[in-house]
């Protein structure tokens, strides 16, 4: 059977941070119930057309899926379980369910009840471990409230815990950027995800930026933090598997892999993007006309492209050089029916040339200096 990822959204936050233009906004307990009762019933729409995929992973992300309640985490568990073929669990094949989780949301009772329900992976969003940081961000949480989780996180069971981390924020230094990562690292969680703060339009963050009200750090100190990242979490056994995420051994993000990789995936709920059956869909992203719909039993998508042979290769460049391995001449023959070095010589050549490619027999990869360069050069992997 074919594997599938599935990713669970859920929109709601406390509030929403100063930097975040994801799709979420607080919400009443009444109006997270009426989410889960529509979303279980779109869950349920999907087991006939999915019975010839086994999935592997999952992955519940927002917002903040730990706002939910207990018993409303357990009800959508047993509601996937009922409705899709999950895998055989053996010493080859290993179930990911992973949890997006805000410190300042947690308790012991809820991560107990979250490993009871079968989530075995904790990916807790910190950013910061620095007081004003986290206050100009936004975030509800301090760092001790993050440390009495975790450790409550590895009493209720979990053995994989990711961190969030962001650089490049108001006010940040490269000396308190490198006390936030000897923070986490004196922790050694499993997984790491290191990102450069964006500032995304329609944000309180941009508003303040287009203002110039928003001091950032140079642009010569956010690459010594984009460095010192790699620096001392490769010190502290990490391996950078993708441009900002680092893993001990075995830990890699299964499900996020996917994404990079071209593997199949179905997105559960509002707003949810999917790469199924060769389309990319996504779900309406009005809150009351997904209500409705799914409680009607109606088609939530607003977009649903069957993607050429030309985007499929275009996404499997763009997405596969994200990765430290690259991507796979082979693969890339298997899926496609054609040579990597055929369709993109000329682009190749010219990039190894300069030092930002590099290739063996069996894949092609970015250097550091492509690294460092990524957007503009996976760029030219677009036809």
């Amino acid at each position: 059977m074919k594997k599938l990822g599935l990713y669970v959204h859920i929109p709601f936050c406390v509030q929403k941070c100063a930097y975040c233009d994801f799709l979420s906004a607080p919400s009443k307990a009444a109006d997270r119930i009426s989410y889960i009762q529509a979303l279980k019933k779109e869950i349920k729409s999907f087991a006939a057309a999915a019975k010839d995929y086994e999935v592997d992973t999952v992955f519940f992300g927002g917002g903040t899926p730990s706002i939910l309640e207990p018993e409303l985490i357990r009800e959508l568990m047993e509601c996937l379980k009922e409705s899709f073929c999950f895998i055989k669990e053996d010493a080859e094949s290993k179930l990911e369910i992973t949890l997006e989780a805000n410190p300042g949301t947690l308790t012991k009772e809820k991560l107990i009840s979250y490993r009871k329900s079968g989530i075995n992976r904790l990916s807790m969003g910190l950013q910061s471990a620095d007081k004003e940081e986290l206050r100009l961000l936004g975030r509800i949480h301090t760092f001790e409230q993050f440390k009495e989780n975790y450790k409550a996180a590895r009493e209720a069971g979990f053995e994989n815990i990711s961190v969030d981390l962001m650089s490049a924020l108001p006010g940040q230094t490269l000396k308190s950027y490198q006390t936030t990562l000897e923070k986490v690292l004196a922790l050694e969680p499993e997984h790491i995800s290191a990102y450069s703060l964006i500032i995304e339009e329609g944000t309180p963050f941009y508003t303040a930026w287009e203002e110039g009200k928003l001091i950032l750090p140079e642009e010569e100190e956010e690459r010594q933090m984009y460095y010192l990242t790699e620096e001392l979490l490769k010190k502290a056994g990490y391996d950078r598997y993708e441009i900002s995420n680092y893993a001990k051994k075995r830990y890699e993000s299964r499900h996020n892999s996917k994404y990079w990789t071209g593997e199949e995936y179905l997105g559960l709920g509002l707003g949810a993007a999917s790469y199924w059956k060769g389309s990319r869909n996504r779900n309406t992203e009005n809150l009351a006309d997904y209500l409705e719909k799914a409680n009607a039993g109606e088609s939530l998508l607003i977009e649903s492209l069957l993607l050429t042979k030309q985007e499929k290769i275009e996404e499997f460049m763009f997405l596969g050089l994200r990765r430290m391995e690259g991507v796979s001449k082979e693969v890339f023959r298997e899926r496609f029916g054609e040579e990597l070095l055929s369709v993109y010589g000329e682009i190749i050549k010219e990039q190894e040339t300069k030092g930002l490619i590099a290739q063996d027999e069996k894949r092609l990869w970015l250097t550091a200096q492509g690294i460092d360069l990524s957007n503009q050069v996976m760029a030219e992997y677009l036809f």
